[in-house]
């Protein structure tokens, strides 16, 4: 959700809460040519649910009225926190100051905040990074054994864009469902998630579906769900 998973770089600070936490980068490894896992500290008593967010400063001088939304991808019983951030290094912003971070170095966290909560089984269908806060949610399900036939497609404009694939095989199985933009592979479908797709993709409408990328994408399919009959109130998005 956006620099929470699909990393919008202009929200306002403002809009959140003032409560910081000082916390160190213990390592960071990029899981995509573009994607990078941080693995930080954990403050005491710090406690999230999956799919939940938080603000995220860079501890130094020049960055310090730079604040933006990253969601978990940890889970709430770990010991450290993580973060799976898209770096933009197409202009001099937050991520791409984020990717010059090093083990030992400050962030600061504030107030935990809602995003998509999981609220029983579904379809998950994220675009690019809005993958983020699905992420640990599908930790969670498996770690407490009801990943069920929760079902979770998801669009990338290559495969090398697909972050967590080989995890995300490993729990799915035939429920993680990938199509491809702008690429075409033997593997994965080169299509675009429009109304004709979820129609062919999805035999029931009585379940949740959970959507999450960019602005444009989440409308659209929201739009194409209603139109084939989802009930509005089983459509879960971002909350900020």
């Amino acid at each position: 959700m956006k620099e929470t998973t699909t990393n919008i770089e202009s929200l306002s600070a403002a809009a959140y809460p003032d409560e910081e936490h000082i916390v160190k980068i213990l390592e960071t490894q990029y899981v995509t040519h573009n994607v990078k896992r941080f693995k930080l500290t954990r403050p005491d008593s710090y406690k999230f649910k999956p799919g939940q967010a938080t603000d995220i400063v860079i501890n130094l001088p020049a960055w310090k009225e730079e604040r933006r939304p990253f969601t978990f991808t940890g889970l709430n019983d770990w010991d450290t926190l993580e973060f799976t951030i898209k770096i933009y290094n197409d202009h001099s912003g937050v991520t791409n100051e984020l990717a010059k971070l090093h083990p030992g170095d400050e962030l600061i966290l504030h107030d935990v905040f809602g995003a998509i909560n999981y609220k029983g089984e579904g379809t998950f269908i994220a675009g690019g990074a809005g993958v983020t806060p699905f992420i640990a949610i599908f930790r969670q399900l498996k770690k407490d054994g009801k990943l069920g036939n929760n079902k979770l497609i998801f669009s990338n404009k290559t495969v090398h864009d697909i972050i967590l694939k080989d995890e995300f095989e490993e729990m799915l199985g035939e429920n993680f469902i990938n199509t491809i933009t702008e690429e075409k592979t033997e593997k994965y479908q080169h299509r675009r998630i429009d109304e004709s797709y979820l129609k062919e993709k999805i035999k029931d409408l009585s379940q949740y579906f959970y959507i999450c990328g960019p602005d444009a994408m989440i409308e659209s399919i929201r739009a194409n769900l209603l139109n084939l009959g989802v009930d509005e109130n089983e459509i879960v998005i971002e909350q900020f």
